[in-house]
């Protein structure tokens, strides 16, 4: 556990649909390491994603992700604060595997357990930084655009978690249509 000197470290995992993917986050904000394991080759032949194929790669190189996200980030266990973990929404599988091994990391560390929503998460990668790079705070009110797997929605950000949904797709989302129009048309 840290002290109140040194910097929060916080271990995230996420599972959510057809990538495993962990990450070191200092203090809520600077992104420390970033590790995705990516599943595009897997699902390429299905013209989409096999929540069995998902769920069943991510046994297979989550505990390789999160030690390459604590090796890339030059943390231990005994540094980290918390274990973060996307909770959903999500493919029900692919979050199975991620919740029950971030339940797991955290009992077996002694660590406190943090369930992340998949959609809000994708708000506050906003306010990510990276080492090295120019960076700007997002300052609030704001509009968020949410274009995931089956979710695309505009949101209205009044302040750090108050939100008002302003539209969202009824059927697939954008970014799902996309890859069905590229389909039809023989593309990639």
């Amino acid at each position: 556990m840290t002290t109140s000197s040194e910097p929060t470290l916080i271990l995230g995992i996420e599972t959510s649909c057809d990538e495993t993917a962990a990450a070191v986050v200092e203090d809520g904000r600077v992104l420390r390491s970033n590790v995705i394991a990516s599943q595009f080759h897997l699902h390429a032949q299905y013209g989409g994603v096999v929540p069995e194929v998902a769920s069943r790669h991510h046994l297979e190189v989550i505990l390789q992700v999160t030690d390459a996200a604590l090796a890339g980030a030059n943390v231990t266990w005994r540094e980290l604060a918390a274990v973060a973990v996307t909770a959903g929404p999500g493919l029900a599988g692919a979050l199975i595997v991620g919740v029950n091994t971030a339940k797991t990391l955290a009992w077996a560390h002694d660590l406190p357990i943090l369930g992340v929503n998949h959609l809000e998460a994708h708000l506050y990668a906003n306010w990510i930084e990276v080492a090295g790079r120019e960076y700007r705070v997002p300052e609030l009110p704001a509009i968020g655009l949410i274009v995931s797997g089956g979710h695309t929605e505009l949101v209205l950000m009044r302040g750090h978690g108050h939100y008002r949904l302003l539209g969202r797709t009824t059927d697939d989302a954008a970014g799902e249509a996309f890859d069905k129009g590229a389909r039809l048309l023989g593309l990639g």
